[in-house]
């Protein structure tokens, strides 16, 4: 007990250390002043777990328990404002650099296992046999049963050149098969695919802006311009959460003439604000741009986006981004773990912000409510277009999300389309032609006998509802009153699926052939066949190749209706 009590007492005096080198004296403090709480409430929280590590009835584990209390903390700021322990640092080099050593694939619960759902083409699970579908068993004989994807991750990270050894239970045959290789650097490349979309139209998609994503895309753009004669370029940022905000800078300075203002960051500590110029001379100020958001593009991508519509360099084609208009920091702490906080939120060139939660206000309940209505601002491009601050990059032309069908969510998110893939795959060894692959009508049968020899079956949002207001009424005692009205609604609304397997027949095919794509040509190959039905994509072509209207909406002669954009 004896030296427990000491460890206490070096820590807190260490914390209050701390405290005075920092320039705040205990002693010359006033009791309302902020330094006075945070030495208070250190020394509550010191004494706090000195004494449930003493006497609770249980032992504890104080490192989970203080990060327990860290992790709360927290979370009453932001969600971006982390606190990072050394043994989670790789996660954060991995954001930052795309890279970490392991095997190299997606993975996925699956029941009791976890699931192999995505190798990466060229990385040692897919030089090694390793195909999606494999369940996971054994991890160098360890039995993973009940072990969650992130602990199942940390057992497959390790340091490249050595050893792992997996037992897994293939797809579709169930045989169970061992495979022993070496872990290595795994490097996700940021820029997972780029091509010609016609003979003038190049295209780059862009995921994420680790600190390769500048040098990356680059390299596409100069191939694409100067080796495949591309006059246009669309830059797809769909679903990209952002990363590193210098990479955005000079990912822009590629279109934008040279001191021009990208980005400018402003926050509490003033001598960390500032303004981000391009500072290279640019590759191509004239090539016409389209910029392709969605609901997913954050931070980085709204930055680029952002940037591109604010200098009229480019059209914005989607849906309205995110919202994350917050610059996060990392600061190193004691022991080799890490802060990242909140320290500046960041204005595009127009001058707004487009943070769209108010984290700094929130409701009675806790709850982060908008920026409401009444608060947001109107401003101007640099040709004089109106657009707007407080919830994202609303697109010059907005194009709805496609929502997919009940029936088509429910048979991939049930996996039933991603196990007719690994059994298709697995009776069709040979890979289609990528351009020209299409799912016969026998190939469609066969699924649908498939998912009947499986009980598939699904409930849509009316039933659910209907049956919520069943069962309410029921309580309520109207149900006897209007029996024979319930029965004729529950009638009309009842799901048809052989109905809907025909009705949503296009859509619920056009799923398929993606999963079996991705099989044979991976990630890039599924990418490059979804862009021939891409309504973004197609829009695009279309605004690229009249010059007029894409002019016009530059320009403002065409009016787009930004405020109206969701």
């Amino acid at each position: 007990m004896k030296h427990l009590k000491t460890a206490y007492k070096r820590i807190f005096v260490g914390i209050l250390g701390l405290i005075f080198v920092a320039g705040t004296s205990i002693l010359l403090t006033s009791h309302k002043s902020p330094d006075f709480e945070i030495v208070k409430h250190l020394d509550v929280f010191s004494s706090l777990i000195k004494e449930l590590n003493l006497y609770y009835v249980d032992p504890i584990d104080p490192g989970k328990t203080i990060k327990k209390g860290i992790d709360e903390m927290l979370k009453n700021l932001d969600p971006y404002t982390v606190y990072i322990p050394e043994s989670k640092i790789e996660d954060l080099t991995f954001m930052t650099t795309g890279q970490y050593g392991g095997i190299g694939a997606l993975i996925r619960k699956r029941g009791d296992y976890i699931m192999i759902t995505d190798p990466y083409e060229g990385f040692p699970a897919n030089k090694a046999g390793l195909k999606a579908g494999d369940i996971i068993m054994e991890i160098d004989g360890k039995d993973l049963k009940g072990l969650s994807t992130s602990q199942v991750s940390e057992l497959l990270k390790g340091q490249p050149g050595t050893t792992v050894k997996l037992k897994v239970k293939r797809a579709v045959t169930e045989d169970s098969k061992q495979f022993s290789f070496e872990r290595e650097k795994v490097q996700i490349s940021p820029v997972p695919y780029y091509g010609m979309l016609d003979d003038k139209t190049g295209y780059v998609r862009l995921s994420s802006f680790t600190n390769k994503a500048f040098e990356e895309f680059n390299k596409a753009v100069k191939e694409l311009k100067e080796t495949q004669n591309a006059e246009s370029l669309v830059i797809d940022l769909r679903s990209n959460p952002g990363g590193l905000l210098i990479e955005a800078v000079r990912i822009c300075n590629l279109f934008i003439e040279q001191d021009e203002t990208v980005v400018s960051t402003k926050g509490k500590v003033e001598r960390w604000n500032k303004t981000y110029k391009a500072q290279m001379t640019p590759y191509d100020t004239e090539i016409p741009l389209v910029v392709l958001v969605n609901r997913n593009s954050a931070s980085a991508s709204e930055i680029v986006s952002g940037c591109i519509q604010d200098l009229d360099r480019g059209v914005v084609i989607g849906q309205r981004t995110f919202g994350k208009g917050l610059v996060q920091t990392t600061r190193d702490l004691s022991y080799n773990a890490k802060l990242k906080v909140t320290t500046a939120k960041y204005y595009i060139p127009s001058g707004r912000c487009i943070q769209a939660l108010d984290y700094t206000h929130r409701n009675e309940d806790g709850s982060v409510g908008k920026v409401p209505d009444s608060l947001i601002s109107k401003f101007q491009t640099k040709n004089g277009r109106s657009v707007y601050d407080g919830g994202g990059i609303r697109p010059d032309i907005a194009i709805p999300a496609e929502k997919l069908s009940n029936i088509a969510a429910h048979l991939f998110v049930d996996n039933l389309i991603f196990d007719f893939a690994s059994k298709y795959v697995y009776e069709h060894p040979e890979a289609p032609e990528l351009k020209t692959f299409n799912l016969s009508d026998q190939d469609y049968k066969t699924f649908i006998d498939f998912i009947n020899e499986k009980s598939f079956d699904y409930e849509t949002s009316s039933e659910n509802a209907f049956n919520d207001l069943l069962e309410t009424a029921k309580k309520e005692k109207y149900y006897e009153v209007a029996e024979d009205e319930f029965a004729a609604l529950e009638a009309k609304i009842a799901h048809d699926r052989k109905k809907d397997l025909g009705l949503f027949r296009s859509e619920i095919k056009q799923i398929i052939e993606q999963e079996i794509i991705g099989r044979y040509y991976y990630q890039k190959g599924q990418l490059q066949y979804q862009l021939a039905n891409d309504k973004e994509v197609k829009r695009a072509l279309e605004i690229l190749s009249t010059s007029e209207e894409y002019q016009g909406i530059l320009n403002g002669s065409i009016h787009t209706d930004l405020e109206l954009n969701e």
